[in-house]
């Protein structure tokens, strides 16, 4: 920890207005607030941000490291760690059991519905084609 003051997520989750805007990165707090002007993706990045740990949105975008050492100047504190929700991972949804015999089923509903309208289609086809010779 940096040996500022420690603040709790509820405390750091106030800050979250153009007006006053703080940010939880690497276990940090950040009053970004005179930053929000300058901020290259603009300053709706940053509110989008407030009231979370924001570290993976600062880390996908991949910054610089001249735009990580312009943090130090925001830096206010740390946060406790304890109030930060766990991050959980993300796993996909079971995927239904993949069943042969229900796929064929299927073909057969689709081919009931398509052969007769080719059917209908071709007749049409014909009919059209014997009246214009």
């Amino acid at each position: 920890m940096g040996g500022g003051k420690v603040y709790t997520l509820a405390e750091v989750s106030e800050h979250n207005t153009p007006k006053d805007c703080w940010l939880v990165i690497d276990g940090k707090v950040y009053n970004v607030t005179k930053f929000l002007e300058d901020h290259p993706g603009g300053d709706e990045v940053l509110l989008s941000s407030t009231g979370k740990d924001a570290t993976d949105d600062f880390e996908d975008v991949g910054h610089s490291s001249t735009a990580k050492a312009m943090m130090d100047e925001y830096y206010v504190g740390d946060i406790n760690t304890s109030t930060v929700p766990a991050k959980t991972k993300y796993t996909p949804p079971k995927q239904p059991h993949y069943e042969q015999d229900k796929t064929s089923e299927f073909v057969i509903k689709l081919l009931q519905f398509l052969v007769p309208l080719l059917i209908l289609g071709l007749a049409l086809g014909i009919r059209f084609y014997t009246k214009s010779a």
